[in-house]
């Protein structure tokens, strides 16, 4: 055997394979930065509070504040779009994971599913829950097509059948920031402890049994690991939690 040149693949092997670990090592250091969010859009004082209160913000910051005008909606049908209505055939329900291939499979039941965005933080382990959205980007948060599912199949939905208005009298404004919205709640909402997991804008629609026109605002959703929810109004900057169904300014 020439050991001379054994020696030296087994050079050239350590190095290569401290070139794949380095850059394993490298590409790990990397992906835990780009998922660390940027705290640095948060104000100095607030930052010494999310100390000071042990809260954590685990989920990225938006930047974006664009213009958006307040809408109204109304319930069709009243109590009869809530009804459970169950699919002739069921669909495999890992197409939730897929939503172009989704709307396709279930667009004969419900033919504006593409008008909906399917919501990871909400449902239950049998229900997937998306809502509908306006303009075709921002979701209206507690406005719900329930989907269920069984053995891994989508068997029924229930959904809230709406009209969503647009009236040309509600001008654009510019939506609160989301540092600013997550500072006021760090600040003065709160509790000790909390872990905030998700953070979305789009509107904030309450639900009432009735057959009149309903307003909903541009609104920051803020969600902890809790599972409670916060809603900052993006024009006024209103407070408002479901949990304790206040709102505050």
């Amino acid at each position: 055997m020439d050991w001379g040149r054994a020696k030296n693949v087994l050079i050239y092997a350590f190095l290569l394979l401290n070139l794949v670990l380095g850059y394993q090592l490298w590409s790990d250091l990397r992906e835990q930065a780009d998922s660390n969010p940027d705290l640095t859009s948060l104000e100095s004082n607030i930052q010494k509070i999310m100390e000071s209160k042990r809260i954590k913000v685990l989920a990225q910051i938006p930047s974006d504040t664009p213009q958006l005008r307040k809408i109204s909606y109304r319930f069709v049908d009243g109590q009869q779009s809530h009804k459970l209505v169950h699919l002739p055939t069921p669909v495999d329900s890992k197409l939730i994971f897929t939503p172009k291939e989704l709307a396709n499979a279930l667009r004969s039941s419900l033919p504006d599913i593409g008008d909906y965005r399917y919501d990871e933080f909400a449902g239950s382990e049998s229900v997937f829950v998306m809502h509908p959205l306006v303009d075709g980007k921002w979701p209206l948060f507690k406005i719900n097509l329930e989907l269920h599912y069984s053995n891994q199949k989508i068997v029924s939905y229930r959904q809230d059948i709406i009209e969503i208005n647009e009236s040309a009298d509600e001008k654009e404004q510019q939506v609160l920031s989301a540092p600013k919205a997550l500072g006021n709640l760090i600040e003065n909402f709160l509790p000790e402890g909390a872990v905030v997991t998700s953070i979305e804008l789009g509107y904030y629609g309450q639900v009432f049994d009735s057959d009149a026109d309903l307003p909903a605002s541009p609104a920051w959703r803020f969600l902890l690991e809790s599972g409670e929810e916060y809603y900052v109004q993006g024009i006024s900057g209103d407070v408002i939690s479901p949990n304790t169904k206040e709102s505050k300014e």
